[in-house]
């Protein structure tokens, strides 16, 4: 991932001397199991475990000539240990028995970090929520007006949806925290069963009940799934902010900093940049979730067709999940809300969002449902054509005079759409406190 979107955070933990490093830890944690199970000498361990290190620059050199890295990595090692003792490492491993049980590594510390994120943002959305439980707002299917609403309603809907995500990132790293020491296409050939259950269980990870020469790529298929669709649910925020900061509409808007410029030559331009860069971003995660499913079926044991993809994908994805939970975070915490402009969208074409209160008024006080559907769908038209506002064209028709009397106050009140909301904003405060609690 470029560094514009690489935080540091996370960052560290991809880099060639932390993938290095991981490395070493593994090679080291097998030669303890092993000394563990009486098959060479603690003491002699240690020894390896104090001299071992490697530079990055040494590997580079040496994997020039061997064209494989994980050799040159071994080679490196053994050069700065420079004693008998060096024997014990890599003993009867393949290389994907440490790249494998490292990067599992990885992407468990990496999934930490994007779940703690991921448990902020919901909060943050909780929170949100309840703030605008009463801000009333039109709510529009297909871009077009329907009912009113609130804004905390449709916050509240992103809350529970990162609540969803944070269940299966939990999901994700349990199944990715995985690694294997089972040697050559995963038979145990060269290598104690016990040496694989020592290794994992004191790095954290569980062992594959059952590997070939490496761990099963669905795993890390679904790893990429689990961050895909967050970034999709991180696009649907970052998409209602967008349109809704359109200059006919104006009910949101993005943080614009002191000093921002929003067009080299349209000097009044305020872009969304931060939510468009949003958008853009959740199709990357798509796409290398779709590298994730290819490079589940690979020929027999093992081919390596996955390995220079996921170099790519694993670390780009987990780097650009978190990048985008921080911004999300950042246009939260800096949304502008215009009230005012939501009643006046709201009452635009002079309450035509209300139609479906008084289809109902007419139907409650006897008219048939199609005569009280002809009624309505006939003023509402006219409106849309400007011919006058759709409540003064209701008063005008004689049925809604006959039928609803001459005040129409009550049916054109958005009130009615917090009346049964309270239940959802229930459940918020309920999840806020399982966020809180977890």
């Amino acid at each position: 991932m470029i560094d514009r979107y690489t935080l540091p955070e996370i960052g560290s933990l991809w880099t060639e001397e932390a993938k290095y490093r991981n490395w070493l830890r593994v090679e080291i944690a097998v030669c303890r199991a092993r000394a563990e199970l009486g098959e060479i000498p603690a003491e002699e361990v240690e020894e390896l475990a104090q001299k071992a290190d490697f530079t990055v620059e040494r590997i580079r050199e040496i994997e020039e000539s061997t064209n494989h890295d994980v050799i040159a990595f071994v080679s490196t090692v053994a050069e700065t240990v420079d004693s008998p003792v060096s024997r014990h490492f890599h003993f009867g491993l393949t290389s994907s028995d440490v790249l494998d049980t490292a990067g599992a590594l990885q992407l468990r510390d990496s999934l930490d970090l994007i779940i703690r994120e991921t448990r902020s943002l919901g909060a943050l959305l909780a929170d949100l929520a309840l703030e605008h439980r009463d801000t009333v707002i039109v709510g529009r299917t297909h871009g077009v007006h329907a009912e009113p609403t609130t804004l905390g309603h449709k916050v509240a809907v992103w809350a529970f949806e990162m609540e969803r995500n944070l269940e299966r990132l939990k999901r994700a790293r349990e199944t990715a925290a995985v690694g294997k020491i089972s040697g050559a296409v995963g038979s145990y050939g060269n290598v104690d069963p016990e040496v694989e259950r020592l290794t994992c269980e004191s790095l954290g990870l569980s062992h594959a009940p059952a590997s070939t020469q490496i761990v099963q790529r669905d795993r890390h298929a679904e790893v990429l799934s689990a961050l895909a669709i967050l970034g999709s649910t991180m696009e649907k925020i970052a998409l209602e902010i967008r349109g809704a900061q359109r200059t006919e509409v104006r009910e949101l808007a993005e943080p614009f900093g002191r000093g921002q410029k929003g067009s080299s030559a349209m000097p009044h331009k305020r872009n969304p940049i931060l939510t468009e860069r949003l958008c853009g971003m959740a199709r990357v995660l798509r796409a290398n979730a779709t590298v994730g499913f290819e490079n589940n079926a690979l020929w027999q044991e093992r081919d390596i067709s996955h390995s220079s993809a996921e170099r790519v994908v694993l670390p780009d994805s987990t780097v650009l999940a978190f990048y985008m939970l921080r911004q999300t975070k950042r246009v939260l915490e800096g949304l502008q809300v215009d009230k005012e402009r939501m009643l006046a969208n709201l009452n635009s074409g002079g309450g035509i969002v209300f139609s479906g209160r008084v289809l109902l008024a007419l139907v409650e006080a006897g008219m048939s449902r199609d005569d009280a559907y002809a009624v309505v769908q006939g003023a509402a038209m006219a409106a849309w054509n400007g011919e006058g506002g759709f409540r003064e064209l209701l008063e005008r028709r004689e049925e809604t005079r006959k039928y609803l009397g001459d005040d129409l106050d009550a049916l054109f009140d958005p009130s009615y759409a917090l009346r049964n909301l309270g239940v959802v904003f229930e459940r918020v405060e309920e999840l806020r406190r399982r966020l809180a609690g977890d």
